[in-house]
C-alpha cells in the first residue's frame, strides 16, 4: 500500500538554522543566549494588568476577523502621531503577531509558481512563507556602500521574471540593523510601481532606531515626545498603491510571547485579508487586543528608556568587535542586532556551532538569513549586560584564536 507523502511545497521549506543551533544550545548547560531576537526586559505591568482586567470583564469571546474596532482606532491614532499619515479603519488588519501578519499578507498575493524578490540578508521567515505557498523566493543581496548596505536597483531589475509578484524587505532590518533612507524607499516604491508588484515591508523595529551618521536630523527624529523614528513607506505611498506594511507589538512594547501585530494596506487588500483570516486563526485573542490598547496608551516613556539601553548595549558590543582583527562591522542604524562579517569564514553555521561548543555562547549563523549572509554571524544585543558582557568577551577571544589558526 503506497504511503502518502508531504506536499511538495512543504518539502521545499528548509529547516531554520537559527532553530537548529538553538536546539543544540538547549541541550547544554550555562549557555549565554544571543541567537534569538528577543529582549530580556519584561512586558510592562500595565499591559499585564489590562489583559487580566479584560479577561475578568468578559473580553473572552470572538472579535471581528479584522480586530477590535477600539484597537484599530488606537493604531490609527498612533500612525497619525508618528508619521502624520491618515489611515482609514478599512485599511487596518489586527493579527496574531507580526509573523501571522506576514504569513497572511503573502498568502493574499502569492500563488503556486509565483515569485517574490526578497532583499537579502533578511529574516528567513518571509522567504520560507513564500515557499510554503508554492511560490519561489528570489533572494537579491544588498550592495555595500561604505559602512552601509543599500538596495541594488540593477540587481533587482535582473531578478525580475514574468512570474514576479512581490518585493519584500525589512526596515529596520533583521539581521543587518540597516534602515532604508527616504531616497531608498522612494526607489523601491518606484520600482514596484513600474513593474506592477506588491511591495511588502516589515517595519516591526521602527521604534528601535538610533539615527545615522552624516544625515539631517529631520530623517532621524520623530514628532515631539517620540524620539528617533525610522522612516516609514506609509509617508511616501498613496492609499491606492499596492503597499503592505507589517508591524507588531512584540519588539516595541516587549510583548513577544503575547502574539499581537497588525498590517496596513489598501482597503480591498485588507478586506480580503480579513476574509482569509477567518480560515487561519479567526482573530487575535480578544483580551490580548485590549492589552495592545494599553501598550499604545502608556508605553512612550518605556520605549524611550528601552531604546536608550539598547543603544548603550549596541555601542559597547560594536566597540569590542571593532577592536578585533578580521572583523568588518557595518553601521547598525536600528533594531538590536550586529551582523559582523568575519574574514576567512566560509560556513557560518559551522563557525557558530564551534563557537557554541567551545565558549557556550549561542549566536545565529549568517547563512540562516539568505544568500547575502554567508561569512557573517548575527549577534542580538538586546539581553542585559550581565549576559552581553561575558558573551562578547568570549566571542572576541574566540575570533582572535580562530584568526591565529588561519
Amino acid at each position: 500500500m503506497p504511503s502518502p507523502s508531504f506536499a511538495p511545497s512543504a518539502k521545499r521549506v528548509p529547516a531554520s538554522r537559527i532553530r537548529a543551533l538553538a536546539d543544540a544550545a538547549f541541550g547544554m548547560e550555562d549557555v549565554l543566549f544571543l541567537q534569538f531576537g528577543e529582549s530580556t526586559l519584561p512586558t510592562p505591568p500595565y499591559v499585564i494588568e489590562a489583559v487580566n482586567q479584560a479577561a475578568q470583564e468578559g473580553w473572552t469571546f470572538y472579535s471581528a476577523n479584522q480586530g477590535l474596532p477600539s484597537l484599530r482606532a488606537a493604531i490609527i491614532q498612533q500612525i497619525a502621531k508618528l508619521h502624520q499619515v491618515d489611515i482609514d479603519p478599512s485599511e487596518i488588519q489586527v493579527n496574531s503577531g507580526g509573523v501571522q501578519a506576514l504569513n497572511l499578507a503573502i498568502k493574499c498575493v502569492i500563488d503556486p509558481g509565483d515569485e517574490a524578490i526578497v532583499l537579502s540578508p533578511n529574516w528567513p521567515n518571509g522567504s520560507a512563507m513564500v515557499e510554503m505557498f508554492g511560490g519561489r523566493a528570489v533572494e537579491v543581496p544588498m550592495a555595500r556602500a561604505g559602512q552601509r548596505f543599500t538596495p541594488d536597483r540593477e540587481a533587482l531589475e535582473a531578478a525580475l521574471t514574468p512570474r514576479t509578484r512581490l518585493l519584500l524587505y525589512a526596515s529596520p532590518s533583521n539581521p543587518l540593523g540597516w534602515t532604508a533612507t527616504v531616497a531608498e524607499q522612494k526607489m523601491l516604491l518606484e520600482f514596484a510601481r513600474q513593474h506592477g508588484l506588491w511591495l511588502l515591508t516589515d517595519e516591526v523595529y521602527e521604534r528601535i532606531f538610533y539615527g545615522r551618521h552624516g544625515t539631517a536630523d529631520g530623517e532621524q527624529s520623530g514628532p515631539a515626545g517620540v524620539g528617533r523614528l525610522a522612516p516609514s513607506i506609509l509617508q511616501l505611498c498613496s492609499r491606492e498603491d499596492a503597499v503592505i506594511v507589517v508591524n507588531s507589538f512584540s519588539k516595541t512594547y516587549r510583548m513577544t510571547g503575547w502574539r499581537l501585530g497588525w498590517m496596513v494596506g489598501r482597503a480591498d487588500f485588507i478586506q480580503k485579508a480579513a476574509q482569509l483570516n477567518e480560515f487561519i486563526v479567526s482573530h487575535a485573542p480578544t483580551m490580548i487586543q485590549r492589552g495592545g490598547e494599553a501598550a499604545i496608551a502608556h508605553g512612550e516613556d518605556d520605549i524611550a528608556a528601552m531604546v536608550e539601553e539598547f543603544q548603550e548595549r549596541r555601542d559597547f558590543s560594536a566597540e569590542m568587535l571593532r577592536g578585533v582583527s578580521g572583523v568588518n562591522l557595518p553601521e547598525p542604524e536600528g533594531a538590536f542586532y550586529l551582523f559582523p562579517q568575519l574574514e576567512g569564514i566560509e560556513d557560518s553555521f559551522q563557525f557558530a556551532m564551534e563557537l557554541l561548543r567551545e565558549t557556550h555562547v549561542a549566536v545565529a549563523p549568517g547563512n540562516a538569513f539568505g544568500n547575502g549572509g554567508e561569512g557573517s554571524i548575527r549577534i542580538c544585543y538586546a539581553p542585559g549586560m550581565d549576559v552581553l558582557k561575558p558573551a562578547m568577551e568570549r566571542i572576541c577571544e574566540f575570533i582572535n584564536v580562530h584568526n591565529s589558526k588561519r
